[in-house]
């Protein structure tokens, strides 16, 4: 996510990246046209995340299958969490040394390979863990891909003053997309059952892609480009240490206490319709609000408080479910705060951390510095969902939910100390 302006206590770049920049500014694509064409690719990602992530968790709980096993779902995340180890290739084959930049091929190809795969998919019961699992992270490993791609397109097409439109754009896809994968897909199962739930997700991400494909015909643009993206050019930049970390630390309890949300849900007594439209509802609405909420607090507050607001807010939360974990007839205030939890907060926090991670990532290896980001961000989830599904599985609800509740309250003062003023934007 973006955001326009930087105060004037921050140290400025080194000459290479502000000649990038002023390159950026003057190359740059109506922000418009921009926004049109990769706010359908981020939907179209975030509906893949949503039923992966939010709906399947959900769909086998109602199937019958395991806490634990259910846990295994994140390990999906798996190539979400190593994308760094391929995205200097990507970015050198996106941007080579001298002539038409390859983002359409990129981006059109592993959309094809996602929609494929979810064909197959409809072939296959949702009980069958191990298969499901196998193709998913087939599907993964292309979105992954796609998403190195998008990030770099998106920060190298817009200039700073226009990064609002890149927020639009990643905050308001993300959402839409999470109330299509995670809400209507669950009541699409529930209605009309899984294979033709599968395909009508599969339809809905061709026309997602529609826009893209016709906007980038022949707009490649043709230049020299002396930088070489490169794992180690990330890695030297102090920028780059000090958000891995703030992205491993925020994280932490976040994505493991979300993990287990929607089975909660489901052993509270909710079936998979109410389930859906909480999520889609939550996202559209919630979720969406929050964001763009979230945009002007950051300008009138700064990164630092609404990380730490965010945290607090989410530990709340999760202490709130570890006191009614035992609850089997979900009230209206359990309901609520779930709601609050998965979409609100979720996007508050965000909007903060993914707006640094932009202003820290250099635009020549844009696709290198966001995916690292990325990466530590999946990692984490994935280890902290698979233990996520284990000790709520053997230690129940209460002890999991008060665990992480404990985790978000510690990394309160790490957050503020990573996120320090004169690297805040």
């Amino acid at each position: 996510m973006l955001s326009a302006g930087r105060p004037p206590d921050v140290r400025q770049p080194p000459l290479p990246l502000l000649m990038a920049q002023m390159e950026r500014m003057d190359k740059a694509p109506s922000p418009v046209a921009v926004f049109a064409t990769i706010g359908g690719l981020y939907i179209a990602q975030s509906v893949i995340g949503g039923m992966t992530w939010t709906g399947l968790p959900a769909i086998m709980r109602d199937n019958g299958v395991s806490l634990d096993q259910i846990g295994l779902v994140s390990l999906i995340i798996l190539p979400w969490a190593l994308k760094f180890l391929w995205a200097p290739a990507v970015e050198r084959f996106r941007l080579p040394p001298a002539g038409k930049t390859r983002t359409a091929t990129i981006i059109l190809g592993g959309g094809f390979l996602s929609v494929l795969c979810l064909l197959v998919i409809g072939f296959v019961d949702p009980g069958q863990v191990y298969l499901l699992l196998a193709i998913l992270a087939v599907v993964a490993f292309a979105t992954a891909t796609v998403d190195i791609a998008c990030d770099g397109y998106a920060v190298q097409s817009l200039s700073p003053e226009n990064y609002g439109w890149g927020n639009a754009a990643q905050v308001g896809g993300a959402y839409l997309g999470s109330a299509i994968g995670a809400g209507a897909f669950l009541i699409l199962v529930d209605k009309a059952g899984w294979q033709v739930a599968i395909w009508t997700m599969a339809a809905v991400l061709v026309l997602l892609g529609l826009p893209f494909a016709v906007f980038s015909r022949g707009r490649d643009r043709v230049e020299d480009r002396p930088h070489t993206p490169s794992l180690l050019a990330a890695w030297r930049r102090p920028e780059m240490r000090r958000g891995l970390a703030a992205a491993a630390v925020y994280v932490i309890a976040q994505k493991a206490g979300l993990a287990m949300l929607g089975p909660f849900l489901i052993d509270a007594g909710l079936d998979l319709t109410t389930v859906g439209i909480l999520n889609g509802a939550g996202s559209m609405f919630i979720g969406l609000a929050a964001a763009l909420a979230g945009g002007w607090l950051v300008r009138a507050f700064g990164v630092r408080g609404i990380l730490v607001a965010a945290l607090l807010l989410q530990a709340f939360c999760f202490l709130f479910f570890a006191l009614h974990s035992s609850d089997k007839n979900a009230g209206v205030v359990l309901i609520a705060v779930a709601v609050a939890s998965s979409s609100g907060v979720v996007a508050l926090g965000f909007v903060a951390l993914y707006a640094q991670f932009m202003h820290w990532s250099d635009p020549r290896q844009a696709g290198v510095d966001f995916t690292l980001f990325q990466c530590m961000d999946a990692l984490i989830s994935m280890a902290g969902g698979v233990a996520s599904g284990y000790v709520a599985q053997y230690f129940g609800y209460g002890p999991f939910f008060a665990g992480v509740g404990a985790i978000a309250i510690l990394a309160v003062p790490l957050i503020w100390k990573l996120c320090r003023p004169r690297l805040s934007h």
